[in-house]
Formats: structure tokens, C-alpha cells, sequence
């Protein structure tokens, strides 16, 4: 897939999947930035900004780190992932909570 469809998919994830999900799924986020802080925050291994320089980080993030971010995101759907924890973990990295 070349970077274009996967930004489609990310966006489409981050901006209306997820968000639709959240309510009934109890996650403690709602927003799409905050999904899309969550993922890629995983997909890097900690803070996005440390590795993308440029934004938004979709735009310049490379396409193995938003595979791995949409992957994330698409195990969270399938009840592979759990979105409080992947958050808590994100939170951690920035110094506003523990993992």
C-alpha cells in the first residue's frame, strides 16, 4: 500500500471509526487527536513528536510507523488492545501520568 491510501485509512480510522466507538466501548478518550496521539505514541514507542519532526505527524510519519499505527488501532476495534492502557501508557511518556 503506498503512503497515500494509508493516510486515507488513518484518517478515516483516527477521525471516524474510533471516535464512533468510543461511547459504547467506555474508552476515556473521544477525540481524534487523542487517538491518533495514542497510536502513533505506540507505533514510535513513545512520544510521536521525538521521532516525527514535521507536522501533522501523519503527513511525515513513514509508512511502517502508520501501518503499525493503524494496526494498533484496528486491534483496539477487534478487542486486541486495550485503549485505557495503550492511553495511560501515552500519558506516561509525556509525564502526565504512569503507565
Amino acid at each position: 500500500m503506498t503512503h497515500t491510501p494509508l493516510r486515507a485509512q488513518w484518517l478515516h480510522l483516527t477521525r471516524q471509526t474510533l471516535p464512533a466507538l468510543a461511547a459504547a466501548r467506555g474508552w476515556p478518550v473521544s477525540a481524534d487527536h487523542c487517538f491518533q496521539r495514542i497510536l502513533l505514541d505506540h507505533a514510535f514507542g513513545g512520544r510521536w513528536y521525538d521521532h516525527v519532526a514535521e507536522r501533522p505527524a501523519y503527513r511525515h510519519a513513514g509508512p511502517a510507523a502508520l501501518t503499525r499505527a493503524i494496526a494498533l488501532g484496528e486491534a483496539a476495534i477487534a478487542g486486541g488492545a486495550d485503549m485505557a492502557a495503550l492511553n495511560r501508557q501515552s500519558l506516561a511518556w509525556r509525564g502526565k501520568g504512569s503507565a
